[in-house]
């Protein structure tokens, strides 16, 4: 190697490391430049067009807002409420607040010092004052509301939007579906329109809008449609039309009456009650749906009352498991469970084990939807209900008749076992009868035990029952249970009509495999 390329090679080497250190220096100056300038950055706002999607979804719903609010009311209410109803419980009460449901402080606002507790000391009926909230529906002054919010006023006043205070009269009540109609004497008022609760799907956008806890007037929360056709497990009455909107939209006491509306602004449910362990929202809110609502409200307008329609028939859905009984092409209908002596079903011919497919000539696809569309029919109109007996097509005539709770409900040796299903049973002898509180017209036999853990239990058979038949056919003793049991092939489900709570069902059992 030439002296003069060594002594190159050699002054690089020395100059190496300085160079690295520099290099090191100047990267991290940079790396710190740039953290310096994405955190003044950061500092500010973003712009327009990184947030338009958020902005636009503001927007939207501002004008919803703006639009309904004008047309949301708080309805205080004056009540006698007897010691008995005071003591009761439940899930929904006067005005739509249950005392125990109201935070700390809050009983004072609406029961006075003392609060609830100490008006439960008098024996005799107290004034009580509550609060809930409604929707006007027509510029002259109708209003939709709760009836659990309006149950046994003798006052009401509606406050609007602009701070007005108007005394209200009661026009009628749906009990059924607990609604309501009030008026108040005025002209030109902001109401909304009625949406089509029918074309929502899971998933939707909805606003809830209320007075909650009677105290912050005017409120609206955002949710979704969280499912639709969901049941009221409060209801003690079978017949309620289980047909509720389920939203994530958050819906508190007080909110009781008031309206969810859509996208449109549109009033699509009144929001009725909430499930919750603790009595504040839990993230399930329900309404009745507006082509239940609507139907009522019109006819509580132009009678002044509700006349709905009925048959006189307990079902089932149709079901991949119960639909192989019944020879069915597909899982879709409803099967008769029970058809009440001198019903209009009855009197047109229905029959248990009838399968409900067609209303009308249009498809039926469960009970849920023929129990709506029954409900809100004319009493006495004809309709015809397209069914399947045995597996034969057939179209039924019938003429509909007119609900009344008082008139509609049903009058109200040694055991048996199998191993198969987990139950012991037994004959339904006068003793047994009065012990389990069995009407006289019941037949079959009686559930005396069910073993925990059980196919019986797992169908939620209980003590008390009476199974009624087997596999479609009729049960007259425990005997005949028994055998009719034994006879079954041993690897197929069972289908039992079961009696409970004053009403038949069809329940589909899993046997145990034969030791």
């Amino acid at each position: 190697m030439l002296m003069t390329t060594k002594s190159l090679v050699d002054k690089a080497k020395k100059l190496a490391v300085p160079a690295g250190i520099l290099a090191t220096l100047l990267f991290a100056a940079a790396f710190l430049l740039d953290q310096n300038k994405a955190m003044a950055a950061a500092s500010g706002p973003l712009d327009d067009s990184s947030v338009a999607a958020l902005t636009a979804l503001d927007n939207a719903v501002e004008a919803v807002a703006a639009r309904v609010t004008p047309a949301v009311v708080t309805i205080s209410v004056t009540a006698k409420v007897t010691p008995d109803a005071q003591n009761s419980g439940g899930g929904q009460s006067f005005g739509g607040i249950n005392p125990q449901d109201l935070p700390p402080g809050f009983q004072q606002f609406f029961f006075g010092p003392g609060g609830p507790n100490m008006q439960r000391m008098k024996p005799q009926p107290q004034i009580e004052h509550g609060i809930g909230s409604g929707v006007i529906i027509s510029p002259d002054g109708y209003i939709v509301t709760n009836n659990h919010v309006v149950d046994g006023a003798t006052e009401m006043r509606v406050t609007l939007d602009d701070r007005r205070v108007f005394t209200a009269k009661l026009v009628g009540v749906d009990k059924l579906n607990d609604l309501a109609v009030i008026k108040i004497d005025a002209k030109n008022l902001a109401s909304i329109p009625w949406g089509d609760s029918t074309r929502l799907r899971p998933g939707q956008t909805v606003l809830a809008f209320g007075s909650p806890f009677g105290y912050f007037h005017f409120t609206v929360t955002r949710g979704i449609v969280s499912a639709l056709n969901r049941p009221n497990p409060y209801s003690d009455n079978r017949r309620t039309p289980g047909d509720y909107i389920q939203t994530d939209a958050a819906i508190n006491p007080g909110n009781s009456g008031g309206p969810l509306v859509n996208a449109h602004g549109e009033v699509i449910g009144i929001n009725t009650f909430i499930i919750t362990n603790s009595g504040q929202f839990a993230g399930a809110g329900f309404a009745i749906p507006s082509e239940i609502a609507r139907v009522s409200a019109e006819q509580i307008i132009k009678d002044g009352k509700v006349h709905h329609g009925y048959l006189g028939i307990a079902m089932n859905d149709i079901t991949p498991e119960n639909a192989q009984f019944f020879n069915l092409p597909d899982a879709t209908g409803a099967v008769i469970s029970q058809v009440t002596p001198d019903s209009p079903a009855s009197q047109a011919g229905l029959k248990t084990g009838d399968v409900l497919r067609e209303l009308n000539g249009k498809k039926i696809d469960d009970g849920r939807a023929l129990q709506v569309a029954v409900s809100e029919t004319a009493p006495g109109a004809k309709i015809a209900l397209g069914i399947l007996r045995n597996g034969k097509p057939m179209t039924i005539p019938v003429t509909v008749g007119e609900y009344h709770k008082e008139g509609v409900e049903e009058a109200e040796n040694s055991g048996s076992g199998h191993a198969r299903l987990g139950v012991t049973v037994a004959d339904l002898t006068p003793d047994v009868r009065q012990q389990f509180n069995v009407p006289g017209q019941v037949e079959g036999a009686v559930i005396e035990n069910v073993q925990p853990g059980s196919p019986a239990e797992d169908a939620g058979l209980a003590a008390g029952n009476v199974i009624l038949e087997i596999n479609r056919q009729p049960v007259k003793d425990a005997d005949s249970f028994v055998n009719q049991v034994h006879a079954a092939p041993p690897d197929k489900d069972i289908l039992l009509l079961v009696w409970a709570d004053g009403g038949a069902s069809y329940r589909v059992v899993h046997p145990a495999p034969k030791p």
